[in-house]
């Protein structure tokens, strides 16, 4: 069994939250998460619902911020939420940028040097977490949804519609819906996967959906007061490229919302029930 290591845990709407840490042997050293478990799963395993957050964030910005226990508590099911990165690896410069490195893993496999020994956060989230979090949390495997916001909007996309029969639904939150049109990508993709290109669009949410496509309706959710609407998250694009494979997107701009937690907290219960409904 994979050890884990609790290092707090509160009670939250009749259930319990914790937050963990554990070695990884994807990302090659202690990664970190946390789990809000509702009170149904004291009696019975239930659905398990991942959440990628943003740049700079932690496995804590979501929990504290996002009001989610509530709805979790709601619609009886398990948040996980990990880190956005390794972290402490001792590669050089990986603390110098706020949108690259520490706290900014962009859910990509990374194959150059020398993030390629540490930063693997899409086979993390896709195969190791899940894994250790059936292997110690009363969860149904069979019914996985994930989503996020920003850089973990993009995360959630990818992930999903590159492992359909693993994810029952998919939302986001102003994903980075382009990310090799967009300055952060293009950043992030260039130093996780070299200057070859072709490698870059298994990571592309827009190029990915036109390639493969997803089971189900994707619920986004981007505010129209967003700062980086323009040159960051491109929903357009997206929305473009579903509309050419007759994908089902429901894009809902929200007039006056910005990109911070206020955002995310006024229409998460629409997101939670989203994903309890296509588990059911």
């Amino acid at each position: 069994m994979t050890h884990l290591n609790l290092t707090s845990e509160y009670k939250s709407f009749g259930g319990k939250l914790g937050f963990y840490s554990h070695p990884s042997s994807t990302c090659n050293g202690e990664m970190r998460f946390a789990v809000y478990q509702p009170p149904q799963a004291l009696e019975k395993p239930v659905p398990v619902l991942y959440f990628l957050s943003g740049l700079t964030c932690t496995q804590e910005n979501f929990m504290v911020k996002s009001g989610a226990q509530y709805f979790a508590a709601k619609y009886g099911l398990i948040l996980v939420a990990p880190d956005t990165s390794p972290r402490n690896t001792g590669i050089p410069g990986e603390d110098d940028d706020w949108d690259f490195g520490t706290g900014a893993g962009f859910f990509v496999d990374a194959i150059a040097e020398p993030w390629a020994s540490h930063y693997k956060m899409y086979s993390y989230v896709v195969q190791e977490l899940p894994a250790l979090i059936a292997e110690h949390f009363p969860v149904q495997p069979d019914k996985q949804g994930i989503f996020g916001h920003s850089m973990g909007g993009h995360g959630a996309l990818v992930c999903a519609m590159r492992n359909p029969q693993q994810y029952k639904s998919v939302s986001a939150f102003a994903p980075i819906a382009a990310p090799m049109r967009c300055p952060w990508g293009q950043k992030a993709f260039s130093r996780y996967l070299g200057k070859d290109k072709e490698s870059w669009r298994a990571y592309d949410a827009s190029e990915l959906v036109k390639q493969v496509g997803y089971h189900s309706s994707i619920l986004i959710d981007q505010g129209t007061a967003d700062k980086f609407l323009q040159e960051q998250l491109l929903p357009e694009v997206f929305e473009q490229a579903c509309a050419a494979v007759n994908q089902p997107l429901n894009l809902r701009y929200q007039e006056g919302y910005d990109h911070s937690y206020y955002f995310i907290a006024s229409f998460i219960e629409d997101h939670i029930r989203h994903h309890a409904l296509s588990m059911d």
